[in-house]
């Protein structure tokens, strides 16, 4: 009897360490697999391959999601990378990201901007504010048919800058407290100094009229701070956009998986269907084995 609960105890425990240990080793291999997809791609364009993805994911162990956006070690890592690329070797950036801190985006633009080889942004979904700022910096942008850009408006807290401004300008100093002037004029150099590093990439590529018009347009609040610039619309913008994306970028995709949920919001087969049309004999899943 002694020996069956000793079995069962070897066991219990047995059980949580492969249970404990699963997530990470599912990780690294998950890990190992981008690696790879990454260095086809590079082996295929012949160039420096970045992938900044920022998408919630699964805490190792306790399993909490997090949500992720462009901050200071990404920069730090970004910029190492630049550092170990020959400067004229081609770069190509694969941005998914909702922003993150002006400051870690204007570094990696910079550094980006200062590349003497070609710097080639892949947009499979959206890159909005600080993501946007790393595709003006770009030589080509390549975006999917429906992926989005978006402005690039200063947030202050909570509060976007230019709403800020609007908010001080509408009443007579008198009537506004001192902590509101404080952040109107934290707004006003925000604004401003976003603003003239935007016009600063954008000169070496348009004239410098359009780019002050460009600069301004993306920075000064006239849409919300979540409007989505289409590709059709950067275009028209003046922006080096092409509306295709390699199918290795997909694939790539899909090793950044979103947390599991107890019900799926979106459910569909996983696969690639015929087109349907008079040369076709029939629609749907291809059916061969």
């Amino acid at each position: 009897m002694k020996d069956l609960r000793g079995n069962l105890g070897s066991l219990f425990w047995l059980f949580i360490i492969i249970m404990a240990v699963q997530p990470m080793l599912k990780q690294r291999l998950l890990e190992a697999t981008r690696v790879r997809t990454l260095r086809r791609l590079e082996i295929e364009r012949d160039s420096r391959v970045i992938a900044l993805i920022h998408r919630q994911e699964t805490m190792k162990l306790l399993g909490f999601p997090l949500a992720r956006f462009i901050n200071i070690e990404d920069s730090e890592q970004v910029l190492r990378a630049v550092r170990l690329t020959p400067e004229n070797m081609p770069i190509d950036l694969i941005l998914h990201t909702p922003g993150g801190l002006v400051l870690a985006a204007e570094q990696i633009a910079k550094a980006l901007a200062s590349q003497v080889g070609k710097v080639t942004v892949f947009v499979p979904h959206y890159a909005m504010s600080g993501g946007t700022l790393l595709a003006l910096a770009a030589d080509e942008v390549w975006m999917d048919p429906h992926a989005v850009l978006g402005p690039m408006d200063h947030q202050l807290g909570q509060w976007p800058a230019a709403s800020i401004l609007a908010a001080v300008d509408r009443k007579p100093v008198a009537e506004v407290d001192d902590q509101t002037l404080i952040l109107g004029d934290l707004a006003w150099k925000a604004s401003s100094q976003l603003e003239e590093f935007v016009e600063g990439l954008l000169t070496s590529k348009m004239d410098q009229g359009k780019a002050a018009g460009l600069a301004k347009t993306l920075t000064e609040g006239r849409w919300t701070h979540d409007y989505p610039i289409f590709p059709s619309q950067a275009e028209a913008m003046g922006l080096p956009v092409k509306r295709e994306l390699p199918r290795a970028i997909y694939a790539l995709m899909d090793f950044y998986p979103q947390p599991l949920q107890a019900r799926p919001s979106v459910q569909y087969i996983p696969t690639p269907y015929r087109p349907s049309g008079p040369d076709s004999k029939s629609s749907g899943p291809d059916k061969r084995r």
